[in-house]
């Protein structure tokens, strides 16, 4: 998949959020990544799918400025893990749901268990 392709599958992976929810993801900043840079605390074969940096909306207090939280997709392990395109376009799916239900506070374990993990 050429990089301009993955890009808009991000995007219409987020275009398929609820606009109930789409309305409420605000200062949010996208970004596709070629791969994840383990922290030095962190495993160096590490591979990431998606990361959410930000307060969740859950936790946040009202601020009159506040950078942008960011939802960053990685393009290197998505590629890798993905035998073909129905699959890898399913994949950003699910990790852009996955990171934007980080947004609204919602942890890992209950990602997992509703099949989003």
């Amino acid at each position: 998949m050429s990089e301009e392709d993955f890009d808009q599958a991000v995007s219409d992976a987020l275009d398929a959020i609820p606009p109930a929810l789409a309305q409420r993801l605000s200062n949010v900043a996208v970004f596709v990544e070629e791969e994840y840079e383990p922290e030095p605390w962190e495993d160096p074969e590490m591979e990431l799918l998606g990361l959410y940096d930000g307060i969740p909306l859950t936790e946040r207090a009202e601020m009159p400025f506040q950078l942008p939280d960011r939802i960053v997709v990685f393009r290197g392990p998505l590629l890798r893990m993905c035998s073909d395109r129905e699959e890898l376009v399913e994949e950003i799916t699910v990790t852009v749901v996955h990171e934007v239900a980080h947004f609204f506070g919602i942890d890992d374990d209950t990602l997992h268990g509703l099949g989003w993990g």
